[in-house]
């Protein structure tokens, strides 16, 4: 047990729960404070930062680099299906769920400000608020997670060291930072745990609100603290015995069965749903997106919407970047850097923005046809309210609903045990740690959501905003990451004697 890691990232949590149980006030009052610092002083770099990651990603897939192969292994431990459904179930779950239905929502009723000429409410208005969903759940936001991080961490990997964050700044600074005891890696470890353990605590508490939300309007079940504290224990539960049964085990069953059920849910709704509007929403939206996406990724011209739309996303991205990084790296092994990268960077973005379309798509189509059905409940009850909105307008609605409902529940659970896992492994330095720590950040992470539901919602909207200032320092963690990962593949490449 790396204790120093353990005590800081933990008793940050635990000193975040005490101040909001003193005063849930100014707790959300500081948070504010450092969100809009991090976004005024940080936005602009950000958003350099995470295009730039992807373009150099993108230039290591196509280059004679991307036959390198990762870790110790000659070849894949897991099927490309199995694979590619435990990438797929971490950045979804994160909260692709949530804002699936409502972001699309959000920018048709109110256009983005890079499409400003464009009338809000109108069939005009489809394509901007798509492609702006697809822009803070595409290409950019995927290359953080899961591509140059990767490539250092396996480089450091394959010279025998731990899947740790502080593995990411090897190539710059020596071995000297592995050690137990050196300042910069235990900050940059502290830091990294912090940061996904805000990420991923916020949508566990989302998701009592919105099922609890969700049994209510379709069940009746009361919409009680009792109620979303139920369902936080059994998405916990579900987490820790995917966590202790391991990467091959319970993570994989559970991202299998996620992805396949996901995949049904999106079939049926296209085959009772608006199939037609939906698919011409994502062909016709993909060719703006693709068009527009440098002045999309760069824009500035306004930065307090920015500040709560893509710099909060960047920052949320961008904070799971090092933990993402190693759980890709662990399940990675005998990959190809060219298979990581087609996974990462063009498979996931493009299926999680066709389930933007689906669901937010499907949202669009219903308010078009009967102004308020969706909005009225967004605005009114949040996030939560968008999904069953939408879904309760289809044939067989209830049961659909009650489908999302399962299918969110699996999805945070994905996130919670596969970030259990990653964070057990940066505390130990082991790739298979022991049970116990992986149980042990499921149920913490469970109790700190359910403390902060108890204070109220906005005590949940304070620690996801809290995440954006968590981003700063890991930001810096990752920038390096910019010239080592076509450094470290080079020297891979000489390693493996490709020429």
């Amino acid at each position: 047990m790396d204790w120093p890691v353990f005590l800081i990232s933990g008793g940050a949590l635990i000193l975040f729960v005490i101040a909001s149980f003193i005063s849930a006030e100014g707790v959300a009052n500081y948070v504010d404070a450092t969100f809009n610092w991090s976004a005024t002083y940080f936005g602009a770099f950000w958003q350099v930062f995470m295009l730039l990651t992807f373009l150099i990603a993108l230039g290591l897939m196509f280059s004679k680099y991307g036959a390198v192969r990762l870790g110790r292994s000659d070849k894949p431990e897991t099927s490309t299906f199995k694979w590619i459904s435990m990438i797929m179930c971490t950045l979804l779950a994160g909260g692709g769920v949530f804002w699936a239905a409502a972001e699309p929502m959000y920018h048709f009723l109110e256009t983005p400000p890079m499409y400003a000429d464009i009338a809000p409410g109108q069939a005009e208005t489809i394509v901007p608020a798509l492609a702006q969903s697809f822009l803070d759940w595409g290409f950019s936001a995927w290359a953080i997670l899961g591509t140059l991080g990767v490539v250092v961490l396996m480089y450091g990997y394959s010279k025998g060291l731990p899947l740790k964050p502080r593995t990411l700044l090897y190539p710059l600074v020596g071995k000297k930072i592995m050690e137990k005891n050196n300042v910069l890696g235990i900050a940059v470890d502290a830091f990294s745990i912090i940061a996904v353990a805000a990420g991923t605590i916020g949508p566990i508490g989302f998701l009592g609100l919105q099922a609890a939300y969700g049994l209510d309007s379709l069940f009746g079940v009361p919409n009680t603290f009792i109620t979303q504290l139920a369902i936080i224990f059994g998405l916990v539960a579900i987490a820790a015995v995917s966590a202790v049964t391991g990467i091959h085990q319970g993570i994989q069953w559970l991202s299998r069965f996620n992805i396949i059920f996901t995949l049904v849910l999106v079939v049926v709704v296209l085959l009772v749903g608006p199939a037609g509007f939906i698919i011409d929403g994502f062909v016709g939206t993909y060719g703006v997106y693709v068009r527009d996406f440098l002045e999309l990724s760069l824009y500035r011209g306004d930065t307090g919407w920015l500040s709560f739309w893509t710099i909060f996303f960047w920052g949320w991205f961008i904070g799971y970047g090092p933990m993402m990084a190693i759980f890709i790296s662990r399940i990675s092994h005998g990959r190809t850097l060219r298979e990581l990268f087609i996974a990462v960077i063009v498979i996931a973005p493009l299926v999680t923005n066709f389930w933007f379309t689906v669901v937010g798509g499907s949202g669009i189509f219903f308010e078009l046809q009967n102004p308020g059905s969706v909005s009225e409940p967004l605005y009114e009850a949040g996030l939560p309210a968008s999904m069953i909105a939408i879904v309760t307008q289809l044939p067989f609605g209830y049961l659909i609903a009650a489908a999302f409902l399962l299918v969110t529940v699996v999805f945070v659970a994905t996130t919670t045990d596969s970030m259990s896992y990653t964070i057990s492994m940066t505390v130990t330095g082991s790739s298979t740690p022991a049970k116990s720590i992986r149980v042990f950040w499921a149920l913490a992470m469970g109790a700190v959501a359910a403390v902060l539901l108890y204070l109220g919602e906005g005590s949940i909207n304070a620690l996801q905003s809290f995440i954006v200032f968590t981003a700063v320092p890991v930001s810096l963690i990752m920038l390096p990451t910019l010239w080592l990962a076509p450094k470290v593949a080079k020297q891979m490449a000489k390693d493996q004697g490709i020429h």
